[in-house]
């Protein structure tokens, strides 16, 4: 049961916000205090749900409790105290949801890195396959993609592919698929139809802009270079192709999809400013989690979260030991959601337990 002092505090602090925001502060006040308002509003409108469902059982209860009341009107009122029960149960969860601690970028857009691992060919048609999954998740969910850069595999594939996806909650709803992803299959070019394994990496990074993290330019090292395509052929004459280096951080990032200069440096600069936004980001959380790990996993790209398993036609996602019987469908994007929706549950479910934790000490 949510304590009623933590209930009456948000909803006195939501007043008191109500009350200095009508007396028309200052601009740089007035921000400050409209943006905390704007998080405390949903909230306490569900305390007002909760309230009113509250009032309702003890209305009910006490209707049970009366000696004169009619035995029918008893038995249909307990009727609907057990359904008023589990209303207030839901909505007492609903408000302890919407308390867990906010990632600052859930709503943003996301880039999407995809990285053929072991396996040669065959994992970079694997780095394709998921890359395809995640444009039809993204389809089914009315976000837009947009390839930064890509390097094809010889037999087809990716040996690397990023891409920004834009929408709503991207972020949000993606930031579980980083890691390690292995496939077991027998590769079309294999003869004696062996199984095989192997691997891709994707990494799924928080896209910010200028405001969200300044760089200092005397921190980096841009170096240009004449782009080159699969095999090693030069696709153009000029030095086109950017490479930047963070030298603080050791983190490099290179771009040459594009012909221009210029827009190979500011693509790079996106990607370079979103890895480093993701590092600081990661540490943040754990540093917040006082060293306790996330049931659903670190965000760490070497860490081997789920398995493709095509003789069996399935997909097991190792951090919360759920397997579906749906390769087909999740590789089209459509069953993807119900793996996505349970680490997201998961997540939460850890980040309550963490929370209670942290009541009881």
């Amino acid at each position: 049961m949510m304590p009623e002092e933590k209930l009456n505090s948000l909803v006195a602090r939501a007043a008191d916000l109500e009350a200095r925001l009508a007396a028309g502060p200052d601009p740089e006040t007035l921000v400050r205090l409209s943006r905390e308002y704007a998080e405390l509003e949903p909230i306490v409108a569900e305390i007002g749900v909760l309230r009113a469902a509250q009032k309702e059982l003890a209305d009910l209860e006490g209707l049970i409790a009366d000696p004169s009341s009619d035995a029918e009107m008893v038995e249909l009122a307990d009727t609907e105290r057990h359904e008023l029960l589990e209303r207030v149960e839901a909505q007492e969860m609903a408000i302890r949801l919407l308390l867990l601690p906010k990632d600052a970028a859930d709503e943003k857009n996301a880039i999407l890195e995809v990285r053929a691992g072991t396996g040669g060919d065959e994992a970079a048609l694997f780095a394709g396959d998921l890359f395809r999954m995640y444009q039809r998740y993204a389809e089914l969910n009315r976000w837009k993609v947009t390839i930064l850069s890509a390097s094809e595999g010889e037999v087809g594939g990716y040996k690397e592919v990023i891409a920004t996806i834009s929408g709503k909650g991207v972020f949000a709803r993606l930031k579980f698929e980083s890691g390690v992803h292995r496939v077991q299959r027998v590769p079309e070019t294999e003869s004696g139809g062996r199984i095989h394994t192997s691997a891709a990496t994707v990494a799924v990074l928080p896209e910010v802009e200028d405001v969200d993290f300044d760089i200092d330019e005397g921190d980096l090292r841009i170096d240009v270079y004449r782009a080159s395509g699969a095999g090693g052929q030069h696709v153009n004459t000029t030095d086109s192709a950017v490479r930047i280096t963070h030298v603080p951080s050791g983190i490099v990032v290179a771009v040459q999809d594009e012909r221009s200069q210029h827009k190979n440096k500011a693509k790079a600069l996106k990607l370079l400013r979103a890895r480093l936004y993701e590092e600081q980001r990661l540490k943040r959380d754990a540093e917040r989690a006082s060293s306790r790990r996330s049931q659903v996993g670190s965000g760490d790209r070497s860490e081997r979260i789920r398995t493709y398993n095509f003789p069996q036609g399935r997909v097991t996602d190792h951090r919360i030991g759920l397997t579906l019987y749906k390769l087909d469908k999740v590789l089209l994007g459509e069953a993807l959601d119900e793996i996505v929706a349970a680490l997201i549950t998961d997540h939460q479910a850890g980040e309550l337990a963490a929370l209670d934790e942290d009541g009881r000490s």
